[in-house]
This record gives structure tokens, sequence and C-alpha cells, in this order.
């Protein structure tokens, strides 16, 4: 059996998704099992044991038709026989109906459905604390019944090289692992995704008031100046802690460094995701127009937790559509001051460092 997982998006969408490749190696151990995603992400699956190879989707793809229909056809020569598409959207309709697969399986959507010989209806209420994210990937293999007992979390695979060189890199940058290490997710992936800069900057100085530790900074090189704002409205005592220019030239470089973190602290995204497929603490601020019962992937309150706006103000979400609170994001932000949340701030750090 030749069997294809199509997940194209973000990083955190596309490892959460790699608990169907596990879920199918399970099911289908002698399958040949593809995993398809976009060519930025494919590093946080590198030597993923769970599925056979790699497919990328190739940003020309998306800009060329000619590249796409070439790209088609070698995915109907591959000769599939279950075709499982996370991602639902007008690429991945395409691909799965190109490959010809027998057994096409996708979420449902009533203008997509003919795509598919079956859909799967999301469940819009968590039965465990994996997360919704998590449980409906895993209704795309497993019957309704099986769920609760066939939860797990995405897992992120180094080689003993990798964390070896991130532990010299981190110790010729003059840090040392008997100090905590906290990585600080300062910026979202966009500014309806980030909690304001004064705010961030009171969670870091809450940080260091309330332990002695080591910060790094988690950006991309485009974010730079974002970070540094934040980074001079901490206090000069805080910058002290703080490693500014230490962070890694790769996606696999940052996991490996991530590795020797003691915890993880910041914006909602990719980076958190990354983090407990670590099996890292960590400390989760969730954007107002984000559903936190969609992402909160495991919470127990100690070693993973998180915050919304909602859990202090309720009143500000009552009858408004994740339309409108995707808009109103960035006049909600404000309301959402670190003093809110801060005592949960210690009790975590107290607890995993």
């Amino acid at each position: 059996m030749k069997i294809l997982v199509i997940q194209q998006k973000m990083i955190g969408d596309v490892l959460t998704s790699t608990i169907i490749c596990e879920a199918l190696r399970k099911e289908h151990p002698n399958a040949t099992i593809d995993f398809l995603v976009n060519s930025n992400t494919k590093s946080v699956i590198t030597e993923n044991p769970f599925f056979d190879h790699i497919i990328e989707f190739k940003n020309e793809y998306q800009n060329d038709k000619r590249a796409f229909y070439t790209f088609l056809k070698e995915i109907r020569k591959s000769k599939y026989d279950h075709v499982i598409d996370v991602y639902g959207k007008l690429e991945s309709n395409l691909i799965t109906l190109f490959s010809g697969a027998s057994k096409r399986i996708s979420f449902y959507k009533w203008y997509t459905q003919f795509f598919y010989t079956k859909t799967i209806k999301r469940n819009l209420v968590p039965i465990t604390n994996a997360s919704i994210a998590i449980e409906n990937r895993l209704r795309l293999v497993f019957p309704e019944n099986r769920i609760t007992s066939e939860i797990t979390r995405p897992k992120i695979f180094l080689t003993k090289e990798e964390k070896e060189k991130a532990r010299e890199f981190l110790e010729s940058n003059g840090i040392i692992t008997k100090t905590p290490l906290i990585m600080i997710s300062v910026l979202g992936s966009e500014m309806r995704k980030t909690l304001p800069f004064e705010y961030m900057a009171k969670v870091i100085d809450a940080i260091v008031k309330n332990a002695e530790v080591n910060i790094l900074f988690n950006y991309i090189p485009n974010q730079e100046k974002d970070a540094r704002t934040i980074y001079n409205l901490t206090m000069p005592k805080t910058q002290r802690h703080i490693h500014f220019d230490v962070f890694a030239k790769s996606l696999r470089g940052f996991l490996a460094i991530l590795s020797h973190c003691d915890a993880l602290i910041g914006n909602e995204g990719g980076a958190v995701n990354m983090a407990k497929a670590l099996d890292i603490p960590t400390f989760t601020i969730f954007s107002p127009w984000i559903l936190k019962k969609d992402w909160n992937m495991f919470e127990d309150g100690e070693r993973q937790t998180s915050v919304h706006l909602s859990d202090y103000m309720p009143e500000l979400f009552s009858n408004q559509s994740y339309k409108e609170l995707k808009k109103k994001s960035l006049e909600l932000y404000p309301h959402f001051k670190t003093e809110l949340f801060i005592n949960q701030l210690h009790n975590f750090l107290s607890k995993n460092l």
C-alpha cells in the first residue's frame, strides 16, 4: 500500500500532522507513507521515522501553473492507494484528485466533498487535553471510539551530533547548562499574534526578577528590529541576562538549541509547538483571535500552560465571531496586561526551573 498525507501550510500545522503518519504506521506497518509539505517546513520533520519520504511542495507550484501541472503528473505516476488531505484547499484538492487513489479522505466542506471518497466532520469541543487540533487529525485515521485511546504527541527527532553541536555553540557564547536557559518567543508570525511590545518586555523583566536565568530570543531575520525594540524596553538588569545575538542560522539549528532550554515562554505559534514536540515546558500567550481550545495541546497547568484574554475578561468575547475577533485583535490586545497573568507565570517558573 502507498499512502500520501498532505499538509501544506505553516510549521505548527505540519508538525502536528506528523501524528497522522505515526497513526498510519501503526495501522499499516508495511505501507509506504509519503508526507507532502511546503519546502520551508521540511526541516522540522527531518529524521522522523513515521514516514518514508518527504514530498516538497515548492513555491513555484503556486506561481507557475505549468510547474504545478508537471507536479500533479508526478503525483499521478506515484500510484497512491490512499490519500489523506489535511490541508483541504484548492491545491491539495487537485493533488488528491490527480493522485487517482481509490481511498481519498479529508475534512468535510460542502463545496469540496466531491474530491474525496470520505469526509470527516471536525468536532468543535475537545474530549481530552490533547486539543482539537490533535483529536480532529486522528479522526482522519481512526473511528470515533478509538480517539481517546490513540492520543499521541507530535515529536521532533534530532541526532546526537545536532544536540552536541548546539551545546558547544551555547558554551562558546558563555551559556552554561547549569544556569536555567529560557527561550522567549518574543514575536508572533504577525502583529495580530504578538503581545504588545511593552507587555512582553514586562514579562521578560518578571522572569529575571523571579529566577537566575539565561535568556534567548526567538525571532527570524526580518523581525530583528522589532525584537531589538522589545529588548530595549526591558530593564538594564534584565538585559544582562539576554543573549540577544545568540541565535541559530537554520531551523534545525534552532531546534537543537531549543532542546537544551528549560522552558519556552511567549507568543503562541510554531515555536511553542516545536518546544512541546521536544518535551520542553511552555508558557503560551494566545492572541485574542486564536481559539485557545484549538491549539492548547496537552495543557496540564504545570509543564504546559497557557493564558488567553478571554480567561480574564470573557465579556469582551461574548457574541463575537472568529472573523470579528480577528479584525479586532489589535484593539483587544491592550486589555491583555501582564498583571493579569503574572502570578500564573511565577507559578510556572517555580514548578519548572
